[in-house]
């Protein structure tokens, strides 16, 4: 037993130190070995195959002859008919003779398949019966089925289901099963010719033996169904009569001549259809799947024991390529779950040569990697802070000459205090647009700002517009980006309240919902088309107030850059009804350390 354990640590030693290579080779052998067992498996499988297609082919030959056996026993019947109808029924005149007599022959030499002949006008009235016999009283037979379907075509023979024969009375109180074939005929009385129905009423015992010796053997069992599935024998047919059992039969009649494999009520069964001639009915062959290896218990038993030794095999191939091959990439791969994670990874080194090799590839790709991940950083943190101070330093002079100019007016026409509030609010104005180098600030902030630019503007617009705002309480302890507001009341006096006639109104609203915060500048001045309004944030040519400089889409822009897609600018506008526009920005109190200092 040391032998063997020291011969196995041996060689686990040298395999250790042989590469990848000679161990995928060695796998690849257990893997041959493996298939072997699967070849043993298939050649089982094949042999089963085999043996269902012969009991198929058996099947097929047993519903060949059994329809030979009953196209035999339907043939008769129809001779019976036409013996009757095209040598009696057509050469006799029913006010001259009778036909009860060549009935009661033609069923004494035919008794032992017949229950009865009989003959009716299309009014259902008896004309002749074999055995002579009298009708039930209240018996309707022009509603029955037999009736009904051979007066509908009076050229063609008709088969009905299995029924009782109910039609005669019976001093025995026997009830015979039996199957009718009916057909019209044409009946001569006087020299006139009138329509009548002939019967011949089958006696279903001669059915009923016919296919018990069928189902004799034990391999599977026979059945017969009509064109609509209706069950006209079957082995267990009481059970299924009186719903004790169940049948797959209304399936079976929609298949076509041939073999099938099926699943009813949890078992697996081979089921061989085979149609009569005359008649539409089906001959329906069933045999359970598992009764096809019943024969076979040996062949089955080997191949179980090839599958298990298969098995085995296989877990022992697994667990050597495990423990040589998949523990230390296994190892290798948790190591990588740290990239991300930690500053310094610790990458696995370990395992095969070609295992090592590639640990200390990954750990130098790793290295890499953290340096263009740290330049990527960075490249796109200064980009994004060069486009927030591009669109943030789009002011345009005008707005300040104009203001200065309406500055100077007011001194040289002695209007002293408005010159210093105008001075005053122009201060205020350009302090908030500086915020020390600061890009977002409190809305409260914003709204101080349009307030005093709002209060220039008044000064050089007199009477021109009349602002409202409605402000949420509490919310100007929330945070935007600076100069968002201005634009927006910029763009409603320039291009709303300017060339508008009577007193233009602008309202400032800001509210919460949720998590969002939004702020409104709404005008009721000459307002835009639909196509325009489409084209203010996705043009390059976007409009530009006439003041700041600082445009619709600039705002939009800046918004997104910070927050994100999700929040921007929204517009809604009609010609001659006015303008509104729609700040939408996250509700949130905190500004992440990037842009404390601005952007």
């Amino acid at each position: 037993m040391k032998y063997i354990k020291k011969k196995w640590h041996a060689f686990l030693s040298s395999v250790s130190n042989r590469g990848m290579q000679f161990m995928i080779s060695v796998s690849f052998t257990l893997v041959a070995l493996v298939g072997m067992g699967f070849i043993g498996v298939f050649l089982f499988q094949s042999y089963g195959k085999a043996s269902e297609e012969i009991v198929t082919n058996d099947s097929k030959q047993l519903l060949n002859q059994v329809e030979i056996n009953l196209n035999t026993y339907l043939r008769n019947m129809m001779r019976i008919s036409d013996a009757m109808y095209y040598n009696v029924i057509k050469n006799i005149d029913l006010d001259e003779s009778s036909m009860t007599q060549e009935m009661n022959l033609l069923y004494e030499v035919y008794k032992d398949s017949l229950v009865s002949l009989a003959c009716f006008t299309e009014e259902g009235e008896l004309i002749g019966a074999a055995p002579v016999g009298s009708m039930k009283k209240d018996t309707d037979i022009t509603a029955q089925t037999w009736f009904t379907s051979a007066v509908d075509k009076m050229e063609n023979l008709h088969f009905s289901e299995l029924h009782v024969q109910n039609i005669f009375e019976n001093s025995s109180n026997r009830y015979y099963w039996v199957i009718s074939l009916s057909r019209g005929v044409e009946l001569t009385s006087s020299g006139k010719m009138s329509g009548g129905i002939f019967l011949v009423d089958m006696d279903f015992s001669g059915i009923r033996q016919l296919f018990t010796k069928v189902n004799s053997q034990e391999l599977g069992y026979v059945y017969l169904i009509n064109s609509d599935g209706g069950i006209i024998y079957h082995p267990r047919q009481n059970l299924i009569f009186s719903n004790m059992l169940k049948e797959n039969n209304i399936v079976a009649s929609q298949y076509d001549d041939g073999a099938y494999k099926e699943r009813f009520q949890g078992e697996d069964r081979m089921v061989v259809v085979k149609t009569v001639g005359y008649t539409g009915w089906k001959i329906v062959s069933v045999t359970p799947m598992e009764n096809f290896f019943q024969n076979f218990n040996r062949t089955q038993i080997m191949a179980v024991i090839i599958i298990i030794l298969s098995i085995l095999l296989m877990m022992f191939a697994n667990q050597f390529v495990a423990v040589r091959i998949v523990q230390p990439l296994k190892r290798l791969e948790d190591s990588l779950k740290g990239i991300g994670v930690d500053q310094e990874p610790q990458i696995y080194i370990g395992g095969s040569p070609e295992i090592q090799h590639l640990g200390e590839t990954i750990r130098s790709m790793v290295e890499q990697l953290r340096e263009l991940t740290d330049d990527i950083v960075r490249e796109q943190e200064e980009k994004r802070k060069s486009e927030l101070d591009a669109l943030q330093s789009q002011i345009n002079p005008h707005f300040l000459y104009n203001t200065l100019d309406s500055i100077m007016w007011m001194v040289e026409s002695e209007k002293y205090e408005d010159a210093i509030s105008m001075v005053q609010a122009l201060g205020s104005l350009f302090r908030i647009s500086l915020s020390k180098g600061k890009n977002i600030i409190s809305v409260g902030e914003e709204l101080h700002h349009a307030r005093n630019y709002l209060d220039i503007q008044k000064f050089r617009y007199k009477n021109k517009f009349t602002s409202y705002f409605e402000i949420e309480e509490g919310i100007e302890k929330y945070k935007t980006i600076k100069l968002i507001i201005q634009p927006l009341i910029e763009n409603a006096i320039y291009y709303g309240m300017e060339y508008m006639d009577g007193e233009g109104e602008i309202h400032i609203r800001a509210y919460t919902r949720e998590e969002n915060l939004f702020i409104e500048v709404e005008d009721n001045g000459l307002g835009m088309p639909e196509e325009q309004v489409a084209q203010l944030l996705t043009d390059d040519t976007h409009i530009r107030s006439k003041g700041s400089g600082i445009g619709i889409r600039n705002v939009h822009q800046r918004i997104q850059l910070y927050f994100g897609t999700d929040y921007g600018l929204e517009i809604f506008s009609e010609p001659d009804e006015g303008t509104m526009v729609r700040i939408h920005l996250p509700k949130t109190e905190e500004v992440s350390a990037e842009h404390k200092e601005g952007a």
